[in-house]
């Protein structure tokens, strides 16, 4: 078969599943692969159109979203969710829909696209937003709507939605997602965005009605209101991580423990509790995306934002502070040393290392020729992926393995679940230096050898 063929196949699949009622997904993202399985999981036959190699490496990349995986295989098999091959033209992927619908009303079962849901950071590269704009403008199927997702600079989609010549457009924005717990934070989200074209039109969303009713807040605006809204937010959580690890390094000259002041902060009702974690700082995909937009957005309309340019500064260079605290203990002899490194994703239950303190760790430690043995049991396939046949890099399947070998621990995304073994650490007595502190204070007092945090003197 020629790969025209096969995908003309795989197309012609879709067209032909028993429901006469689908949701159309357009991307290869993670949020695309979720929308479909939360869909899917709601009783929605789905058909999801994305490059279907890329689809493959994104659902590998995301393995350790075990739960997902599960789903998402389930309802593949099913024919729950049908995966098709994006064609080159949304024109084509339109037509194909109301070719199928002409010829099932002739059959007496039509078939029914509940919704076209587009994920642009996945289609931008096949589609140019003139082509899938114009697409829909030209389609027939005026009343179905149109959901739109993805982080643009600001307004973009409030512009796009304004050029498509129908009422029902609307913009969800995943600020709920959660890495790791990917499933469960959209089929119960903490906060529900919704930018509608139509002002209070959110009825006309039947597909998504169950997911508006089960989030624990939500609020629904234009557009362009909820565009600012959700990169506001994202650079308020940056501000705040950025914030707590500049006070930090005032908290380490003091001798005072910035896990304590934290607490005490989160006491205050005005300030909360979330996203004061000293660490190595942030990294993933959404943050940094949000800040880089955000950044656009004002350099366009000649607007200077300071404290945003602060936070990125500090973010970068707190990627760097433990190697630098490290560096101080041993006087900077450090060469030529094998350290052990606990973690490598950007975040505790992710297997991505999308902007982990892992890769300049790891730079730095490996300009000093020192051995560097990893466990990160999420991330290791991706770490795999990254370094190749890295000489000075060992991937380790337990924690302990090899621990002999080591001068020094690093903690980068220790998992709330992991238990430390206190006793195993105090047989080789190695100082650790905790990017992420982890540790307790009761696990810190019981420690024989250094421990070295994040403002927290031992």
């Amino acid at each position: 078969m020629s790969p025209k063929s096969a995908v003309d196949a795989t197309n012609n699949n879709a067209l032909n599943t028993e429901s006469s009622a689908v949701c159309v997904i357009i991307g290869h993202s993670i949020e695309a692969i979720t929308s479909a399985v939360v869909l899917a999981s709601l009783d929605h036959t789905v058909h999801l159109y994305a490059d279907l190699r890329v689809l493959e490496q994104q659902v590998e990349l995301y393995g350790f979203e075990r739960h997902l995986q599960a789903l998402w295989q389930l309802y593949g098999q099913q024919q729950q969710i049908v995966k098709c091959a994006l064609p080159t033209s949304a024109d084509e992927l339109i037509r194909s829909y109301e070719s199928a619908d002409s010829q099932s009303q002739e059959q007496t079962k039509p078939l029914q696209v509940n919704c076209y849901w587009l994920f642009l950071e996945s289609i931008k590269s096949v589609w140019t937003d003139d082509n899938w704009v114009m697409a829909f403008n030209h389609s027939h199927q005026q009343t179905i709507p149109i959901i739109i997702s993805g982080i643009e600079k600001l307004g973009h989609i409030a512009k796009v939605a304004e050029r498509l010549q129908r009422a029902w457009v609307y913009y969800v924005p995943f600020v709920f997602l959660q890495d790791g717990e990917a499933y469960s934070s959209m089929l119960t989200p903490s906060l529900w965005l919704l930018g509608e074209k139509t002002p209070d039109s959110s009825h006309q969303l039947t597909v998504l009605q169950p997911l508006l009713q089960h989030a624990r807040a939500y609020h629904h605006a234009d557009i362009a209101t909820i565009e600012f809204a959700r990169s506001s937010i994202m650079a308020m959580l940056a501000t705040r991580v950025s914030f707590m690890n500049e006070l930090s390094r005032l908290a380490d000259s003091q001798q005072v423990d910035i896990g304590q002041v934290s607490a005490i902060m989160g006491l205050d009702a005005r300030v909360g509790s979330s996203y004061l974690q000293a660490g190595w700082g942030f990294g993933g995909h959404t943050l940094p995306t949000e800040l880089d937009k955000l950044q656009q957005s004002a350099q366009e309309n000649s607007v200077t934002m300071p404290l945003l340019q602060s936070v990125l500064h500090i973010n970068d260079d707190q990627k760097e502070l433990i190697f630098r605290k490290f560096w101080q203990h041993f006087d900077g002899f450090i060469d030529n040393k094998t350290v052990m490194i606990w973690g490598g994703s950007y975040k505790s239950g992710s297997g991505r290392t999308t902007g982990s303190a892992i890769h300049p760790l790891l730079a730095l430690l490996w300009s000093y020729n020192i051995k560097t043995l990893v466990y990160s049991d999420k991330a290791k396939s991706s770490l795999a992926k990254h370094y190749g046949q890295q000489p000075l890099l060992q991937l380790l399947d337990s924690p302990y393995q090899q621990m002999e070998a080591a001068q020094a621990i690093f903690i980068i995304s220790l998992s709330p679940q992991h238990q430390l073994d206190i006793a195993r650490l105090n047989q080789q007595a190695m100082p650790i230096f905790d990017a992420q502190n982890a540790l307790s204070r009761a696990q810190i007092d019981k420690l024989v050898g250094a421990y070295v945090g994040i403002g927290r003197a031992k």
